[in-house]
């Protein structure tokens, strides 16, 4: 038997599909206690992070009630099925379960992986948010200084900006009947990859952050990779925060983002294509000046009719989110969804 493991990621379904997604490695590193190990010892970890090994073109079978599909990992390891699902689920977290039993090249491969997905409630709202810079302290636009953080300080001693997980708390109560907890979808896009998904869900547990579904980057495999962590073009949030708009057309969005690279041309385009479905747009302001060109994305998105906020401070976002309705009270664009 050939050693191998299943890397599962949180997935999601609308009414009509469903959308699960991970890598098969030779040995995933397990236990939380890693993200919490000091100095040395957490670089170690990080490290082997970025060193799995990752397992192509075995077969991979997914179960989720009586649904039952097959696909097979791409030549980094990484496999997603987006299939169709029309079993009836209440909103809110599922499980689905994924199986590798294969014979390939002699060797025999075995494992099984249960991970969750979610259903959004009828009054949902979709939260997209960008991670680094955003909610997580990270110097992004800074790659050595970001590089050290990443490597010296473990999941305890990062730290969130200040009122950053009051706002997305509110967020996750905002809808457009009543308030439930948790009743809305968070998704956490980044320029980070995959190999840092354990290290983010972690922290976002330990603050308090909102349930969410992870979009990453491609995984990588070598410490050369990993010296330009989170670099390179972001045309793949483009893709992605498209791709989970296009999924659930009768959702409105509300995205939170930062100026210190992308996000707000990002996001203008993502407002212009998809505008009925975007509530509002949220970009922290990373520097003590807020940057021209950030405020002219945000005017242009303002004129298509969208709730725009730049804040160097999340109670400005909260009070914003509180002023506009879309918090703690009936929203006034509801009307966009008829």
């Amino acid at each position: 038997m050939k050693r191998c493991d299943i890397k599962l990621y949180r997935g999601y379904a609308n009414k009509k599909e469903l959308v699960v997604f991970g890598h098969v490695v030779e040995k995933y590193p397990s236990g939380d206690h890693k993200y919490t190990r000091k100095g040395f010892r957490y670089a170690r970890t990080i490290i082997q992070l970025f060193s799995i090994k990752t397992i192509p073109n075995l077969k991979l079978i997914l179960k989720v009630g009586s649904l039952v599909a097959e696909t097979v990992a791409e030549e980094d390891g990484y496999f997603r099925f987006q299939v169709p699902f029309t079993e009836y689920q209440d909103g809110g977290w599922h499980k689905y379960e994924v199986t590798v039993d294969e014979e390939l090249n002699g060797h025999k491969y075995h494992a099984t992986r249960q991970e969750e997905f979610f259903i959004p409630f009828e009054s949902s709202y979709g939260i997209i948010s960008d991670i680094d810079d955003t909610f997580l302290v990270s110097h992004s636009r800074r790659s050595f200084k970001k590089l050290f953080l990443l490597l010296s300080k473990n999941v305890q001693a990062r730290k969130p900006f200040d009122d950053v997980v009051q706002h997305y708390q509110l967020l996750s109560f905002a809808t457009k009947v009543h308030p439930l907890e948790h009743t809305n979808i968070f998704f956490y896009v980044s320029s980070s990859e995959w190999n840092l998904y354990d290290m983010i869900v972690r922290f976002a547990e330990l603050n308090g952050l909102p349930k969410a579904v992870l979009k990453l980057k491609k995984i990588k495999s070598g410490l050369d990779d990993f010296v330009m962590t989170g670099a390179g073009s972001h045309g793949h949030k483009l893709r992605k925060i498209h791709n989970v708009i296009e999924f659930y057309p009768q959702l409105q969005f509300i995205l939170l983002g930062d100026d210190s690279q992308k996000d707000p041309e990002i996001y203008e385009q993502i407002c212009k294509q998809f505008t009925k479905n975007i509530r509002a747009v949220y970009i922290r302001q990373t520097r003590t000046r807020s940057k021209p060109e950030t405020t002219a994305f945000l005017n242009s998105i303002q004129n298509l009719g969208i709730d725009i906020c730049y804040f160097a401070h999340s109670k400005k976002a909260i009070l914003h989110s509180i002023d506009n309705g879309i918090v703690l009270q009936t929203p006034h664009h509801s009307e966009k969804q008829k």
